[in-house]
């Protein structure tokens, strides 16, 4: 009877049976680039397997020598190391085929390395840019944008340079600090670990959430008991002043336009460049006079709803939160705007004429709609919905690039082709991207 060892299966292509690299270990490499999470990617050579025995082999009878292989290029991922540079990093992590790691020191600094503002930048996971000069921060936000249309979105087209902030710090209105326990820390997730740093103080949050800080931490301090454990607190500047009650009021202005909606509910929190942002949107929805009519999802308390009130016959909103559409509807009656109407439904609901309260569609042909749907992206039946509508142009907000691209995909395939891609640069010294995708139907 055989006793032959039954042969291994081979691992599956591209996918490590082992990690080269041991945890803990250090290693020198050269940052090639940023991925869309903000970490620099490089990628270090190791040996590749059987180059031990391909280097004691008998010589070749022709040459006489058998060189070992080539080394191969393994995947290290790392925050704050920036593309250019040679840095000694620390591995903390192996997956399949990448490892984690920590920057130890740089060795070969890039000319776009700036000092960072903030003494906690490096261990805070808030921002991920401080240390790059803002020109090539805008620069790498448009390249990755564009990386994600071809890699994501199946299609290659120019993406307008990254519009500024005119604010690069103290610019962020909202912050929303995490608290466990009276002597622990009150701040933001560590970066790539899950525990809280201690952030007495964040120099790209507005002068007055700064101010109000230190009055928060301390009443949080000396009121422990009234939180739960993991609480996440708020602190937020609106038009009236700084607000820390989830159910408070808030009042934001756009220009003339007043817009009112509980504190803790989401709402642009970089009112410098608001202005410009919705601007575009709308001029986008408009097409110079194209579409008479704006169909509004995801509407929330209605900001680019009423922001385009004017420039419409017609703007219908839909938001699955009944209480959103109840500030959307009152902020209309309080800016004095008649053409606008709400409905409290999911997004789909928009094209549902069926739906209670639901009202005719206006003609597909002289219509936008505008989607700007949360960090998931939409969804199958929207987008299915949206297309048997078949709308003169799709404007698409998103402040998450990679499911945007994802859902572009069904939209190319169903009729649409771009007109414009432009990122916006809502949270500088940060990796996040807001971007605008502007469709346009295509004619026969």
């Amino acid at each position: 009877m055989s006793h032959a060892a039954k042969k291994k299966p081979s691992p599956a292509p591209g996918r490590a049976t082992s990690a080269p690299l041991g945890e803990k270990q250090e290693i020198e490499l050269e940052v090639d680039t940023l991925t869309n999470l903000g970490e620099g990617l490089g990628r270090a050579e190791i040996p590749s397997p059987g180059a031990f025995e391909a280097a004691t082999a008998p010589g070749d009878p022709v040459s006489g020598t058998a060189g070992p292989p080539a080394p191969s290029r393994w995947v290290v991922m790392l925050p704050f190391a920036l593309p250019g540079e040679r840095v000694v990093a620390r591995v903390w992590h192996n997956a399949a085929n990448f490892s984690r790691a920590d920057l130890v020191r740089v060795l070969r600094p890039s000319p776009a390395r700036v000092e960072p503002r903030c003494p906690l930048f490096g261990r805070c996971g808030g921002c991920q840019y401080q240390n790059l000069a803002y020109p090539e921060q805008l620069a790498w936000k448009t390249r990755i944008t564009a990386e994600l249309l071809k890699r994501l979105g199946g299609v290659e087209f120019p993406v307008s340079p990254c519009h500024p902030s005119p604010r690069q710090y103290n610019y962020r209105t909202k912050i929303t600090p995490h608290f466990y326990r009276a002597d622990a820390e009150i701040g933001f997730l560590a970066a790539g670990r899950r525990r809280i740093v201690d952030v007495p103080a964040c120099p790209i949050a507005t002068e007055a959430v700064n101010d109000a800080l230190p009055r928060v931490r301390e009443e949080t301090r000396a009121n422990a008991s009234r939180h739960k454990r993991g609480a996440t607190l708020l602190v937020r500047e609106t038009a009236t002043g700084v607000v820390t009650d989830f159910r408070a009021t808030a009042l934001e202005t756009l220009g003339t336009l007043r817009l009112r909606f509980p504190a803790g509910d989401f709402f642009q929190n970089n009112p410098f460049i608001l202005p410009d942002f919705t601007a575009y949107a709308i001029r986008a929805a408009s097409g110079g006079g194209e579409c008479a009519h704006l169909l509004d999802t995801y509407c929330g308390s209605g900001l680019f709803a009423l922001a385009g009130a004017p420039e419409f016959e017609s703007v219908h909103g839909v938001e699955i939160s009944p209480e959103a559409v109840a500030n959307a509807t009152e902020n209309a009656r309080a800016n004095g705007i008649s053409n606008a109407v709400f409905t409290a439904a999911s997004a789909d609901g928009i094209f549902d004429t069926g739906h209670q309260g639901a009202r005719p569609l206006p003609p597909a042909g002289k219509t936008a709609v505008l989607m700007d749907p949360p960090r998931r992206g939409s969804d199958e039946a929207f987008l299915g919905q949206l297309l048997r509508y078949a709308p003169r142009r799709v404007v698409y907000v998103s402040c998450a690039p990679d499911t945007q691209m994802r859902d572009l995909r069904p939209l190319l395939s169903g009729g649409y082709e771009i007109e414009a891609v432009q990122p916006f640069d809502l949270f500088p010294q940060t990796r996040h991207i807001e971007n605008i995708i502007t469709l346009r139907r295509k004619t026969s």
